[in-house]
């Protein structure tokens, strides 16, 4: 509950800056965001790439992604977040598109391990 009147105080005191979303960089989305109690990076990747659309996001720490990314390039262990930006650096500038693809593996992975 706090961190939903955190979130709600900030977008009334005009802390959030939520009408500037679509004019600022994703760092700067992210950075203001994250002034909120509970909302780190993670969620602010989400947000740009659910909520604003942002093409060009790799949201290195998600779980899914990495998982996503083993698979895909054939590795032993869950890549490095240094790793997957190494590998992702020719998808831009639809590196989530290339997050989704990931996740797509990922997901069929799964479904394979349950059949």
């Amino acid at each position: 509950m706090s961190y939903m009147r955190d979130l709600a105080h900030k977008a009334c005191d005009g802390t959030l800056q939520l009408g500037r979303f679509g004019s600022m960089t994703d760092e700067q989305v992210i950075e203001n965001l994250t002034q909120v109690k509970g909302i780190g990076r993670w969620t602010s990747e989400m947000f740009l790439i659910f909520s604003l659309g942002r093409l060009d996001v790799l949201p290195v720490d998600d779980l899914g992604l990495r998982y996503g990314f083993r698979k895909a390039y054939a590795m032993r262990t869950l890549p490095s977040p240094e790793r997957m930006q190494k590998i992702a650096e020719p998808w831009r500038p639809y590196r989530s598109v290339g997050t989704w693809y990931m996740w797509q593996v990922r997901r069929m992975q799964l479904i394979g391990d349950a059949g």
